[in-house]
């Protein structure tokens, strides 16, 4: 897709807009309500898809494909994000009424972030069409380790702070309570930090290592720059209300990792495909119609089974509890 300078500036102070408003609306500290994180989920994915619907129309059907299948794939990979945003709210006993805020410049620091990722991907692969390969194999073992853990049925219980966040939070200082939305106080003469501030630098930095591969992932949908950043932006600006909504249905989506894990090995064989294609190997490529029905259907499939293990789950355990009061009594 052939994307002038002016298009560029256009679409990003187009997404400034958007999170201005975002921020306007919640600027008021609250908490937020199922209703609330609904509507505005709603809102964000009827605007991805009437960005994909102008990308097929004043671009090509290709691009749309592009578009879509790359929109999907990071929406439902941010999904496991919030398993980790979760964990990481809990560690900081972040109040229920800061969490959207936290959420919010979490959210804007990891665009940031993944625009500089991105950019660096973009000039990576223009220049060297051997990093498909690596690209590939990792999207491969990535998958292999997703389902490694899902089969041993561990569960994160903590959030451990990386090397960097504490290196910021020892030569800065920490306040030791919040203090309503704001990020830095003065404690004993010397500027610190609040826990609000540590909590939205934890976000931000976790989700840059989830993007260690959903950017490769969404790199073997498509090599379009505007697309991938596009694709990321609404997935991303989206995620604040999707974890208002489904943070309390998250535990019961619990194929989720396998799901993912099938989607991250197939964007790694077409990506391996690609490059020996680009080698001059005459191998088969994977095409986007095909791509986006196996991600759709993947996804659909894994929520089927996931919600019927949970239900089945549930069944037990309530089977079992009445069988022991039964006991007891």
């Amino acid at each position: 897709m052939d994307v002038s300078m002016t298009l560029w500036v256009l679409t990003i102070l187009g997404l400034c807009a958007l999170i201005a408003v975002d921020f306007f609306i919640g600027r008021k500290p609250h908490d937020v309500s199922i209703k609330e994180a609904g509507i505005w989920t709603v809102v964000w994915i009827v605007l991805a898809v009437l960005f994909g619907i102008g990308v097929t129309i004043w671009g090509s059907a290709q691009s749309g494909g592009e578009f879509f299948a790359g929109f999907i794939t990071e929406k439902s990979l941010s999904v496991d994000n919030l398993f980790v945003f979760i964990l990481i709210m809990a560690k900081f006993s972040v109040p229920t009424h800061l969490q959207q805020r936290v959420l919010l410049f979490g959210v804007l620091i990891a665009l940031v972030l993944r625009a500089i990722f991105i950019a660096a991907g973009a000039a990576i692969i223009s220049s060297f069409s051997w990093v498909f390969y690596l690209f590939g194999a990792f999207l491969i073992y990535t998958a292999w380790k997703l389902i490694k853990e899902a089969l041993a049925d561990e569960e994160e219980e903590d959030f451990e702070e990386n090397r960097v966040l504490k290196s910021i939070e020892k030569k800065f200082g920490v306040a030791d309570r919040y203090h309503g939305t704001k990020l830095f106080i003065q404690q004993h003469g010397k500027k610190v930090m609040t826990p609000l501030l540590v909590v939205m630098l934890a976000i931000g930095m976790t989700d840059v290592l989830f993007a260690m591969d959903s950017i490769p992932a969404i790199f073997g949908l498509t090599q379009d720059p505007y697309i991938v950043f596009t694709a990321n932006a609404f997935a991303l600006m989206g995620l604040r209300q999707l974890y208002f909504l489904i943070g309390g249905l998250l535990k019961k989506l619990v194929h989720l990792s396998y799901g993912l894990s099938v989607i991250l090995g197939f964007i790694g064989v077409k990506l391996i495909l690609h490059a020996l294609h680009e080698s001059g190997v005459h191998v088969p490529e994977i095409s986007i119609p095909v791509s986006l029905a196996v991600i759709c259907g993947v996804l659909v499939i894994t929520t089927i089974t996931s919600l019927i293990a949970s239900k089945k789950q549930a069944e037990r355990e309530a089977a079992e509890g009445a069988q022991k009061d039964s006991i007891e009594a």
